[in-house]
């Protein structure tokens, strides 16, 4: 199993919680809602390199990380930019298919 594989096997346990409840955990749970000052943020446009240390250290230790990627996946998949679940656009977009065919969805 590749990585893509585990992690979206991961997000399995998500597959039934529904989007406005995922929405709700993430806002009210989610380090970068809270811990940091929004405005501070680097702009993330998905023309750069990925930087994937970045999302690591944009992430670390949020305990939502997870329910994050997932709410992200559902409703933006592959058409995002900015780090989601501690995860950089150009990681969720390979992520994205694999997830797909594991919910037995057809990718967009």
């Amino acid at each position: 199993m590749n990585r893509w594989e585990e992690l979206a096997e991961q997000l399995d346990r998500y597959a039934g919680a529904p989007d406005d409840v995922l929405a709700e955990v993430v806002t009210r749970d989610g380090l970068c809602f809270w811990a940091f000052d929004r405005s501070a943020m680097p702009e993330l446009t998905g023309k750069d390199t990925p930087d994937r240390e970045l999302a690591a250290r944009m992430c670390g230790g949020c305990p939502v990380m997870n329910e994050c990627l997932e709410l992200e996946l559902r409703t933006h998949g592959p058409d995002t930019t900015g780090v989601w679940g501690a995860m950089s656009d150009t990681d969720r977009r390979e992520l994205y298919p694999v997830w797909r065919r594991r919910r037995g969805r057809e990718a967009r």
